[in-house]
């Protein structure tokens, strides 16, 4: 009788979870297969210094969940990760575990321990927005009479207007853009998803006088490159925010001691909407939320919603007055 086939090993099972896997049966985004990698790089270095093994020979069952336990504490204790980002490794980790537990069932004890492993809590801060006088006065900020200063007005104006993230911005080309019609912009969110958002006429006029400056640029080239023509990165876009935000506090001092990221326009693009009344479910997806339950902690957030929803409520005992139609009409249609 043949013996049973041994099941791949745990190196091999890596490269197919990345190589296969995530990259032809997912189809995940290139962001996710870079957090995935940077999670086991980290991982393979840390049992390597724990347990004496080099990657390659590291087994499945190695994996228990006291060296992820112990990988977890030192990334939040020597690494000074957030629980966030301990959580976001946590995910990855479990994602393969998953999918190794069906190619090698004699690890499978070993899986479903570290599969149990909770994520672990943690406060989520008040959201920081600012107001419309203060995103104006940051969108005015930028200097009109130079290349930059108009890149830059027409960058944060966009950001404002569709609320993107800063991933998304970035990767916005000339072809995204429609100007013609019903203006709006395509932007590439999270796992792929992909979303046209509206232009508002200020915005569209704005955006038809900057794409006018990148004469000779192909569909295909970054709608707010750098003065090398490249995709502008994530730290450009937050230093030529600063720079506005400084700007803007010559005539209000107050925002040089505020924490404003490019993260921080979104949620005040999301603030303004749902101050102006617009529903939340549109909301989410102006904003590409998966789902409406995500955008719902703007609604916690805004003070000036729960004040006057406490408006509306009447104090125990208060006498609610007695409705009367306001004309001969309405007590007609309430006597029917």
């Amino acid at each position: 009788m043949a013996d049973p086939p041994q099941p791949p090993s745990f190196a091999t099972l890596l490269q197919r979870f990345f190589a296969e896997h995530l990259t032809q049966h997912r189809s995940v985004s290139p962001r996710t297969i870079a957090a995935y990698r940077d999670t086991f790089r980290l991982l393979l270095l840390f049992a390597e210094r724990r347990i004496g093994k080099a990657p390659a020979t590291v087994a499945l069952t190695d994996l228990d969940a006291s060296l992820v336990l112990a990988f977890l504490d030192h990334l939040e204790a020597e690494r000074g990760n957030s629980a966030r980002t301990r959580n976001v490794r946590l995910t990855a980790i479990r994602s393969f575990l998953g999918y190794a537990a069906r190619h090698d069932l004699s690890a499978l004890p070993t899986i479903q321990q570290t599969l149990a492993i909770p994520v672990k809590r943690f406060d989520r801060p008040m959201l920081g927005f600012l107001s419309r006088d203060e995103m104006q006065a940051v969108l005015d900020a930028p200097d009109a009479q130079t290349w930059v200063g108009q890149r830059d007005r027409a960058l944060l104006t966009t950001m404002y207007n569709t609320g993107a993230r800063v991933s998304e911005i970035i990767g916005t080309r000339i072809a995204d853009l429609v100007l013609d019609g019903a203006p709006c912009i395509h932007l590439r969110g999270k796992g792929r998803k992909q979303r046209a958002v509206p232009l508002w006429r200020t915005t569209a006029t704005l955006l038809r006088a900057w794409t006018r400056q990148l004469n000779g640029a192909v569909a295909g080239s970054p709608l707010f490159p750098n003065r090398g023509g490249t995709a502008m990165t994530r730290s450009n876009v937050t230093q030529r925010l600063a720079l506005c935000v400084q700007a803007a506090a010559a005539d209000r001092p107050h925002l040089l001691g505020r924490s404003i990221s490019p993260h921080t326009i979104r949620h005040t693009t999301a603030m303004h909407l749902l101050q102006s009344g617009v529903d939340i479910t549109v909301i989410a997806l102006w904003l590409g939320h998966e789902s409406p339950a995500t955008t719902h902690m703007y609604v916690e957030a805004d003070l000036a919603m729960k004040e006057r929803a406490l408006g509306h409520l009447q104090p125990p005992g208060t006498a609610v007055p007695r409705y009367r139609p306001p004309d001969a009409l309405m007590r007609f249609l309430q006597n029917l």
